[in-house]
């Protein structure tokens, strides 16, 4: 309030200095009034003040150069020095940018990795091949309030993109634990797909809760995209894993186990389950894999094998016509042969084994509704939600 009465004084005061002024000339004939109003005053007497100022500072300039191209003041300020300073700010100044650039660069990057890491966790779709390893952090030497600066939007998505990792990461981890019960179930053991272990010397984080925070996120998003490796591995795996049914109308005439021998009637054992039908039946492969056998064995009559890789192997017997070459890549839910009663057999029907590592086991565990993989989708959806409903 005072500023203000202040100011008003102090313009009231300068209008006083400039009134109404009549001036009175005589050309040699006639006599020639004028009037020069107050306000034109002031504005004149502004523009030469204005002009007096810059030329003041004009000859101030001038003064001070003269007396630093002399060396009076004890400086070598030459133009040609000057300019040789000027070079090399501008020359540290080129050099602080570039850094800043190229960090932003990097950090982008690594922000783009980062979101590809979460979606294909989150979503279940890409490769971390296609992604690669985590970008480590990038250290900026130039300045650091104009690198915070510049840095400073990356580094609020960095944040986000954090607090996002925990999320997919124990996404992951029910995944992956869900997809080795289902595999445990079936008599198969996780490890027979994915492996191996951590270490390596140890070596302190950086000084600095920035230094550390920055790198626990780094840690964080390498731990996220190793859990991301082991899952994609091992439900790439399971697509080999026969889980489809060979035919499409299910019913046993004989179980996987002991058994009475339909032609000495004596005891012994059935390494398959046996699936009727009439002759021609389509029979499906049930699993991605590479045949092997294709043609007559034994008491198998008709055989197709299928290697499906890890040591997994399918064979159908029996068969009345093979449609498939051996050494032939096919896939589940193909067509591979139809139903017969060649080889030692009683009557028209599929003979179905599933082996691992050599070992007959149970097929039926096997067989399921759904893949495996989709049921470990349906049972993380329905563990997330309850999750979600508890908090």
């Amino acid at each position: 309030m005072v500023s203000t009465t202040l100011n008003a004084n102090l313009v009231t005061r300068f209008r006083d200095l400039f009134t109404t002024r009549d001036f009175i000339f005589h050309d040699g004939r006639d006599l020639k009034r004028f009037s020069v109003a107050g306000r034109t005053q002031a504005i004149l007497a502004g523009v030469a003040a204005i002009t007096v100022t810059f030329s003041a500072y004009g000859v101030s300039q001038a003064a001070f150069g003269a007396i630093m191209a002399t060396g009076v003041a004890g400086t070598a300020a030459t133009p040609e020095a000057r300019m040789e300073k000027m070079r090399a700010e501008m020359t540290r100044l080129e050099a602080d940018v570039a850094a800043i650039k190229e960090a932003a660069k990097v950090q982008a990057a690594r922000v783009e990795q980062r979101q590809k890491i979460i979606a294909g966790v989150l979503s279940g779709k890409g490769s971390p091949a296609d992604v690669g390893m985590p970008i480590e952090n990038v250290s900026v030497d130039a300045d650091s309030a104009m690198a915070r600066e510049v840095l400073a939007p990356l580094r609020q998505v960095e944040a986000r993109q954090t607090q996002l990792a925990a999320k997919a990461h124990r996404t992951a981890q029910i995944r992956l634990h869900l997809t080795q019960q289902q595999l445990r179930k079936m008599g198969i053991q996780p490890e027979r797909f994915v492996g191996g272990g951590m270490g390596g010397p140890y070596e302190a984080a950086p000084e600095g809760t920035a230094a550390a925070g920055e790198a626990s996120a780094d840690a964080q998003f390498r731990s996220l995209f190793q859990t991301w490796q082991k899952l994609d591995v091992l439900e790439q795996s399971v697509i080999a894993i026969p889980s489809l049914q060979p035919v499409e109308n299910m019913r046993l005439t004989s179980s996987f186990g002991v058994r009475s021998d339909p032609f000495h009637g004596t005891a012994a054992m059935h390494a398959g389950i046996d699936i009727p039908g009439p002759v021609g039946t389509p029979i499906y492969a049930t699993a991605d894999g590479v045949t092997g056998r294709t043609g007559r064995f034994g008491g198998y009559g008709n055989l197709i094998t299928i290697d499906h890789g890890k040591g997994i192997e399918t064979r159908y017997g029996h068969l009345s016509k093979i449609l498939v070459a051996p050494n032939t890549r096919v896939r589940r839910g193909q067509l591979i042969g139809l139903m017969g009663s060649t080889g030692r057999s009683t009557g028209s029907h599929l003979h179905y084994e599933v082996r691992v590592d050599g070992k007959a086991l149970n097929p039926m565990p096997f067989m399921q509704n759904a893949s495996v993989i989709e049921q470990v989708e349906q049972s993380a959806a329905r563990l997330q939600l309850t999750a979600v409903g508890g908090n």
